[in-house]
């Protein structure tokens, strides 16, 4: 569990950083952060219903 909460702190951290890089709007860093994003995200959640055992 201690790893789906890292990545929950990474997933947040990425959501920032697409929001600051859309205020200066700086395109390369939003598409890196964006994809820091998705990825992130995608696996803190993975994980999460992981140790659940939902599924």
């Amino acid at each position: 569990m201690v790893l789906a909460v890292i990545f929950l702190l990474v997933t947040l951290l990425a959501v920032v950083s697409v929001v600051r890089q859309i205020r200066i709007k700086n395109l390369f860093a939003l598409a890196f952060s964006a994809l820091a994003l998705l990825v992130f995200g995608f696996f803190s959640i993975a994980t999460i219903i992981t140790e659940l055992g939902i599924i």
